[in-house]
Order: C-alpha cells, then sequence, then structure tokens
C-alpha cells in the first residue's frame, strides 16, 4: 500500500510545480542572466534590421537610378510627342518616393533610439546587480557578527 501512494503524488500538481521553478522564487542572478539574453537577441535583432534596412535603401536607389534612366529613353524617344504627361508622373512619383526614404530614415533614427535605450537599460541593471551584491555581503557580515555575539553572550550565561 505504500508503494502505490508515492507514485500518485508525483504525478500530482505538487510533480507539475517541482518540474517547473517559479519565476519569483528565481535568484536575482537568473533573470538578470535571463534578461542579459534578451538584451543580446535584440540587440542582435537590431543589427540585422539595420542591415535589411540598409539593403532596401541600396534595392531602392538602384530600381530609381534604372527607371529615371529609361524614363530619359523614353524621352528622348518621343522628342516629338508631348512629354508633359510623363513627367508630372515621372514628379509625383519622385515626391511619393521622397516621403518614403524621410519614412524610412525616420524609422532608422527611431531604431537608434531603442538600441540606446535598450544599451542604457542593460548598464543600469548591471550597476544595480552590482550594487545588491555588494549590499548582500555587508549584510552577510553582520549577520555574522550579530550570530558570533549572541552565542558569546548565551555561553557567558549560567545554566
Amino acid at each position: 500500500a505504500a508503494g502505490p501512494t508515492p507514485a500518485v503524488s508525483r504525478q500530482g500538481p505538487a510533480g507539475v510545480a517541482a518540474e517547473r521553478p517559479d519565476p519569483s522564487r528565481l535568484r536575482p542572478h537568473v533573470v538578470l542572466a535571463q534578461e542579459n539574453t534578451q538584451i543580446r537577441d535584440l540587440q542582435q535583432e537590431n543589427r540585422e534590421l539595420w542591415v535589411s534596412l540598409e539593403e532596401h535603401q541600396d534595392a531602392l536607389e538602384l530600381i530609381m537610378s534604372k527607371y529615371r534612366k529609361q524614363m530619359l529613353q523614353l524621352l528622348e524617344g518621343r522628342k516629338g510627342e508631348d512629354a508633359e504627361p510623363v513627367l508630372k508622373v515621372h514628379q509625383a512619383n519622385s515626391v511619393e518616393i521622397e516621403s518614403q526614404i524621410d519614412r524610412i530614415c525616420e524609422m532608422g533614427g527611431v531604431m537608434r533610439k531603442a538600441v540606446q535605450v535598450d544599451d542604457d537599460q542593460f548598464f543600469k541593471v548591471q550597476e544595480k546587480l552590482a550594487q545588491l551584491e555588494l549590499e548582500n555581503k555587508e549584510l552577510r557580515e553582520l549577520l555574522s557578527i550579530s550570530k558570533e555575539s549572541f552565542e558569546v553572550e548565551r555561553e557567558d550565561l549560567p545554566d
């Protein structure tokens, strides 16, 4: 009868709780290590986004240069025809592309700011961790001194 009872208790809710640690019970350095990993992942993602943004800008510049070249060839081929509608379309496209480039530059600025904020937060967490470790060490020393003092007083008292 004693054998089945422990097997049932291991499969119950207590067994599940034992497998997954409660995040509130994790040590601060474990939580900070997880945050550091997340920060490094975000920084890597930001770098990849920057590379992607630069590639898109290069591609856009290439497309626009080919577009302009074709438009010039088209205009030269139609010397006798009215080129005014084509120029208006080209100007409208140029304005739209300029606004898109401005938006891309704004996004780049926001991404730079996000990276800076992430870096600042990382350094604040590191500083706070060092401060807490020092405070913890000092408190342990005080507790040790207090325990020793209490034990000395107890030994001095007669039974």
